[in-house]
């Protein structure tokens, strides 16, 4: 049995705690490897050592760090088909959607590579007679990155990418479930040029988190995943004096106006709803149509196009929509979901519950779902289902449509589809919801924006990748320098005013 250790100061190290997890192949339920769950103190002395390494690394210029992310770049698209196999075949995404996952993060790393601009401070120059005003932005230190097991390539290069461009070492706590992906990032990494110890990737559970979020060397945190965890995470890192973005759970609507193109629209939800098999915090997992008649007329555009949805293994080829889910107790907990809302009176209009496919019966395939007449009492349009199940809330009109999105406790994503740019531009200025979409069922931001929600989706008060990263990961410092000339005065008891 193949086991997975961690990446400790440039090169593959095995774990000591004896502790191991079991990664799956998700396609056949088989157990394909081990991964170590590393200690508090392996994650300790793993701190320590990055926090020595990068001091070195903190002073040595934006220009020069930036060309580590630019050969970092390069590597990614030469290694692209290799990591994407190695994505599919720990997380069971199929490869075009592993490409894309890649993809998203080295987006991120391109926009890294401008960090010499991003880091630039401010200057005032004469703000008295002789003095000069100026800031720094400088690296907070070590920071560390807690990241899921949806998307095993992009949220740890969100995460790492800035922290390591603004001259920060960085100590990676990847998932359990696929952690192969962040080990051959890490590899990569030293093949660009970064130094050893800079980057550290330690794999662990509980117990790694905690000595994350207690050492008293980690100055701060970036975590994604489940809400409970996030404030967790939030709550422990922030009382112990760290700087910490947490970004959480997610419930996203996609409200369909009579005027909206149905094909479109329909299009929209099922590639929203269902790609990744639904293990996505931007999946749309509720349609909100206006009137009944937009509702039934998008139902019967969905039918279909839900029905024909081809599920399978990765190996199966490029035309497979959406593969399984990650582990037997994610699929088990999508389909517990999918029974309450047929006990709570929901319409299952398309049925996936008996979905077996022939020579992967073990594997954790979940057909697709979907509910008409979802309510918003019931556990499915409440909580976060993160499965290939699309529920259906009918509203009377666009003000009770934008209240499902407002009320709700998530925040995260929400889209519209409609062809009125005054009711677009309404619901762009008053939904309170991080990330909009117009007529875009998925709004994730390009690399040069910002990513992150509201409510109970993120904690914290700067957002992912783009401008707000850069100012996570360094600190400001102020200088007022006098340079006096002509006569001295004398020494001074109180704050002078700037003549």
């Amino acid at each position: 049995m193949k086991e997975i250790g961690h990446w400790i100061n440039g090169k593959h190290v095995a774990g000591k705690s004896g502790r191991f997890a079991d990664v799956f192949n998700p396609a056949t339920g088989e157990v394909q490897a081990k991964v170590a769950l590393a200690t508090k103190a392996e994650l300790d002395a793993a701190t320590a050592d990055a926090a020595k390494a990068q001091v070195k690394w903190g002073a040595t210029n934006p220009q020069r760090r930036a060309r580590v992310m630019m050969e970092f770049v390069r590597l990614l698209n030469r290694d692209m088909d290799k990591l994407a196999e190695a994505l599919s075949s720990e997380h069971g995404k199929t490869i075009p959607d592993a490409k894309g996952d890649i993809q998203r993060g080295l987006e991120v790393m391109e926009f890294c590579i401008g960090a010499p601009h991003l880091l630039k401070g401010e200057f005032t120059d004469s703000a008295g007679p002789g003095i000069d005003m100026y800031s720094m932005r400088q690296p907070i230190g070590v920071a560390a990155g807690i990241t899921p097991f949806n998307f095993p390539a992009m949220i740890p290069m969100w995460k790492m990418g800035p922290a390591l461009a603004c001259g920060n070492a960085f100590i990676l706590k990847p998932s359990e479930r696929d952690p192969s992906v962040p080990l051959m990032l890490a590899e990569l990494m030293q093949e660009a040029g970064l130094p050893d110890g800079v980057l550290q990737v330690i794999n662990g559970d509980k117990e790694a988190v905690d000595a994350i979020l207690d050492s008293p060397i980690i100055a701060g945190i970036g975590f994604v995943g489940s809400t409970p965890i996030a404030e967790y995470i939030y709550g422990r890192g922030c009382s112990n004096g760290k700087r910490v973005q947490c970004f959480g759970g997610a419930k996203n609507h996609m409200i369909i106006m009579p005027d909206a193109d149905m094909d479109q629209a329909a299009d929209a939800l099922v590639g929203a709803g269902y790609g990744a098999a639904g293990e996505r915090c931007m999946a749309i997992s509720v349609a909100v149509p206006v009137g009944d008649a937009t509702a039934d007329a998008l139902i019967e555009k969905l039918i279909p196009r839900i029905e024909k949805l081809k599920v399978g293994p990765y190996t199966a080829g490029n035309d497979v929509d959406y593969g399984p889910v990650v582990t037997a107790a994610a699929k088990a907990n999508i389909l517990r979901l999918v029974e309450s809302g047929v006990a709570q009176g929901a319409k299952l209009v398309v049925d996936g519950r008996n979905f077996k496919l022939q020579g992967y019966e073990d594997g954790f395939f979940v057909g697709p779902h979907l509910f008409d007449h979802v309510t918003r009492d019931m556990d499915i349009y409440r909580k976060e289902i993160f499965g290939p199940v699309l529920s259906t809330v009918r509203a009377k009109t666009y003000e009770e449509a934008l209240a499902y999105a407002m009320d709700h406790e998530y925040g995260n994503g929400t889209a519209i589809f409609t062809r009125d740019g005054d009711t677009a531009r309404d619901f762009a200025a008053r939904v309170n919801v991080g990330m909009i979409g117009i007529n875009v069922p998925i709004p994730v931001p390009l690399a040069y924006h910002t990513f992150g929600g509201w409510k109970k989706s993120a904690f914290g008060d700067l957002n992912q990748h783009g401008p707000d990263a850069f100012r996570f990961y360094t600190r400001t410092k102020t200088i007022t320098s006098r340079w006096p000339s002509g006569i001295k005065e004398g020494a001074a008891f109180n704050f002078k005013q700037m003549d």
